[in-house]
């Protein structure tokens, strides 16, 4: 195997629960392929670096091996390895987000039926 689409691959490295997330992602330009961004059905070869704005952060990979068939984490993980700036980057913003929540005042009692149909609407599920 040569090379493997992009939406598989990231699939398969479990940086996407599903393989559609993971090409909702390409199209909405959160991945990045050498620089370029990336359609669901590039080609990713060993050797190509990829960034990846995940719902886990924004990740900076260079692919080792390809797979097109999701197996355990444990596998995922030796298809590539990641920058340390990307690690260090990530590790910052979950302090920071760690940190914001110690300012947000808890509230003193649960919402009431009302207040939790104002947070619906607000939210645009209402």
């Amino acid at each position: 195997m040569n090379s493997v689409r992009m939406d598989k691959w990231l699939w398969a490295a479990r940086f996407f629960k599903t393989r559609s997330m993971a090409t909702k992602a390409c199209e909405l330009s959160r991945v990045d392929w050498n620089g370029q961004t990336a359609k669901p059905a590039r080609e990713v070869r060993v050797g190509d670096r990829v960034r990846i704005q995940a719902p886990g952060g924004v990740f900076e990979v260079e692919v080792l091996e390809l797979g097109d068939v999701r197996g355990p984490a444990a596998v995922a993980q030796k298809m590539y390895v990641e920058s340390e700036a990307s690690k260090e980057a990530r590790a910052k913003a979950a302090a920071e987000r760690k940190a914001m929540g110690m300012f947000l005042a808890a509230p003193a009692t649960k919402p009431s039926k009302r207040d939790r149909r104002v947070l619906l609407r607000m939210r645009g599920r209402g």
